[in-house]
């Protein structure tokens, strides 16, 4: 079976429906498995295997992939158990035609919830864990205190348990085959497309995906939508398996923490990992269960769950697989030199106007009116504190501005989100290198092709990845991951992916920060090309030599405001440029008083 590596853009093989393929025929084999005549209680362990391998797998469709560690999958899965439970108590529905309507429910739930806490930056680990388990317990308190339950539960022993298999308990497994199947087929695919790709990248770093060009708010809602819906079919089937149904047993800590244990265990960043550990828990606690030694059996748990944490923290699958070769993706690496979009010199191509920014009072940018031409290399100086970094943030999406305006290309991009911004064509580096740590260079580069220069097939970022890598150098690194990189390849790293989404317009944010000499002649020699090639560069930078060498024009910011703008050398020698830098001159007296004292 082909796999992924965790984190990748997408698996590349020869045979990349091998993995499906391989799925759907393991699941024809266990299809087999009622027409063996063994006991019932056989059929209702693989049921609840496979339930449970549903109830981690679409856990971790959100919180794997994105790293939203969510505490209330308990909650869409009750929604599912209820809306089933509903549907054939009160209004005497098919059984199977209350799956697709428990997943839609499910599905809303949860979309519902996402749309208003995704909105608020900030609520993420611990807070959006606490938050989602709250909602658990809101459900249930609501149905609880409605007709649908009611505080008596809803019976569902008068309803027929459909004839799929030749008996009730076998009817049971091939329905949680079927919905296993399918989750793991869905989780499978979303490693393999340019959705997997953002989501990987959101829970990575998820502010650099957005300046990217990924629609994280987006891409968040989806995963959200995917994992509870998948939730609500489990929870429907598992209605009529229990056949009678209470809040008290069904919104409960049990549901939200067994999946959590399980994904972690099998591995949070691999589609097959809560899979695996779903198997291996359930197995172990229905073992010691058999054998009267329930509490042995948690406790079981709970000392293998510790010693995964301790000693495989990326869980087991991720360990097993690193002890195969690593598998090289195929690049579809492209013939053709680097290049950017042409542009014509001398037009404008970004104008700011009135720019400003303040965080709870103190205004980081005060009107600041910048014009950048079409080809050239801007610097844009000013000593620590003086808005560069800020303007940058608010140019790129990162920040929203206070009042003013962002023009660029005659389009105005002032209140648009980072992804859009991305999108139209400009792109950035951060001073402090933050590349998606658990993804490869290669598959770095290639989200920003995929998301920022909309390559839509992930083969093809690739090829595009491949080709600014070896722009950059970096193409003997492309299979590395981040950590192995040193300061001065990760600099660079942050310059390819810049570079592979094809921007009109590239913002250096102190990329020679940190390097020796001859780096900092290879870095200026690289921003070079990059301008050659047809980009117009914005270079924030102290490495003096470097501005001179290389801007065609300055601006200088100081306190937030435009101080001067002009060629390099004529404006690094005005009198208000040098007191920015080094302080006002002192009054002649004083200077006087100073010298001689430390002649004395």
């Amino acid at each position: 079976m082909a796999v992924a590596n965790p984190g990748s853009v997408a698996p590349k093989s020869a045979a990349p429906w091998r993995t499906p393929v391989a799925i759907l025929a393991a699941a024809a084999a266990l299809a087999f498995v009622p027409r063996l005549g063994l006991p019932a209680f056989y059929d209702s362990l693989l049921y609840l295997v496979l339930h449970w391998i549903v109830l981690a797998t679409s856990w971790n469709i959100l919180s794997g992939y994105t790293g939203y560690f969510s505490f209330g999958h308990g909650a869409y899965f009750g929604a599912g158990i209820y809306t089933t439970s509903t549907l054939l108590a009160r209004w005497d529905w098919p059984f199977l035609g209350t799956l697709p309507v428990a997943a839609l429910v499910a599905s809303v739930l949860g979309i519902a919830i996402g749309a208003v806490v995704f909105r608020v930056k900030g609520i993420r680990g611990e807070v959006f864990a606490l938050l989602t388990l709250a909602v658990t317990f809101v459900v249930g308190t609501l149905i609880v205190n409605t007709p649908i339950d009611g505080g008596n539960g809803v019976s569902l022993a008068g309803v027929a348990v459909p004839a799929i298999g030749p008996t009730a308990s076998s009817t049971f497994y091939l329905l949680a085959l079927a919905a296993a199947t399918l989750t793991l087929l869905v989780a499978w695919h979303i490693t393999t497309t340019r959705f997997g790709a953002g989501l990987f990248a959101i829970h990575d770093d998820e502010d650099a995906a957005e300046v990217m060009g990924v629609p994280t708010y987006r891409y968040k809602l989806a995963a959200m939508g995917i994992s509870c819906a998948l939730a609500g079919v489990a929870g429907g089937i598992h209605a009529l398996f229990l056949s009678y149904v209470t809040v008290g047993e069904v919104f409960t800590i049990n549901v939200p923490l067994t999946v959590v244990l399980m994904s972690v265990l099998g591995g949070t960043r691999h589609w097959a990992g809560p899979a695996i550990g779903a198997i291996a828990i359930t197995l172990l606690l229905y073992s010691f269960t058999a054998a009267d030694h329930a509490v042995a059996g948690k406790a079981m748990v709970g000392a293998i769950l510790i010693a995964a944490i301790l000693f495989m923290p990326d869980g087991i699958l991720p360990r097993l697989l690193r002890l195969l070769p690593r598998r090289q993706p195929d690049v579809l690496a492209s013939a053709q030199e680097a290049a950017i979009a042409p542009c014509q010199a001398g037009e404008v191509l970004l104008r700011t106007r009135g720019l400003a920014k303040s965080f709870r009072g103190v205004k980081a940018l005060s009107g600041v009116d910048v014009e950048v031409q079409r080809g050239e290399i801007l610097g844009l100086l000013g000593p620590n504190g003086s808005g560069k970094s800020t303007f940058i943030n608010v140019v790129t999406g990162h920040y929203a501005p206070s009042s003013g305006s962002v023009v660029f290309e005659g389009q105005e991009l002032g209140r648009s989100a980072a992804h859009r911004i991305a999108r139209a064509g400009i792109s950035r580096t951060y001073q402090i290198p933050r590349p998606f740590a658990r993804q490869t260079v290669l598959d770095n580069a290639a989200l920003a092709a995929m998301f920022g220069g909309g390559i839509r097939s992930p083969a093809a970022a690739r090829g595009q990845a491949m080709t600014w890598l070896a722009f950059a150098g970096l193409q003997d690194k492309a299979h590395a991951y981040p950590d192995e990189l040193n300061l001065h390849q990760r600099k660079f790293l942050e310059l390819a992916r810049a570079l592979a989404s094809r921007p009109r317009l590239v913002l250096l944010d102190e990329v020679l920060c940190g390097l020796t000499p001859s780096e900092i002649d290879d870095a200026v020699a690289l921003v070079r090309r990059i301008r050659d090639q047809g980009a117009t560069v914005i270079f924030v930078e102290h490495v003096m030599r470097a501005v001179m060498a290389l801007t065609d024009r300055v601006v200088v910011f100081d306190h937030g405001e435009l101080l001067a703008e002009g060629a390099a050398a004529e404006v690094m020698r005005r009198p208000e440029v040098m007191a920015a830098y080094l302080g006002p001159p002192l009054p002649q007296a004083q200077a006087s008083a100073v010298a001689g004292a430390s002649h004395a």
